[in-house]
C-alpha cells in the first residue's frame, strides 16, 4: 500500500477522497493479485474508509436538516452542526 491515496490518514480525508480511496481498495481486492496479509490490511482500511464515508454522509444529512427557513419558506442559512 504505497499509493498516496491509501496512505493518507482517514480522519483527514474529505468524503470524496475517502470514497475514491475505498474504490481503489475494492479494485485491489477484486483484482486478486494482493498477498493474503496485504489483503487483510486493505480490508481493514476499506472498513475504516466506509465508516468514515458513512459518518461524513450523516453529518451532511444533519446539516441539511438544520437549514433554517425564512419567513417566506425559502432557505436562508444553515446552522452550524457539531458532531461532538
Amino acid at each position: 500500500m504505497t499509493d498516496k491515496m491509501t496512505d493518507r490518514p482517514i480522519e483527514k480525508m474529505t468524503f470524496e477522497a475517502a470514497l475514491a480511496a475505498l474504490e481503489q481498495v475494492v479494485d485491489q481486492l477484486e483484482g486478486g493479485q494482493v498477498p493474503l496479509e496485504q489483503s487483510i490490511a486493505l480490508y481493514e482500511r476499506g472498513d475504516a474508509l466506509k465508516k468514515h464515508c458513512d459518518a461524513k454522509l450523516g453529518e451532511a444529512e444533519l446539516k441539511v436538516e438544520k437549514i433554517v427557513a425564512g419567513g417566506d419558506g425559502s432557505a436562508t442559512r444553515a446552522t452550524a452542526f457539531n458532531t461532538e
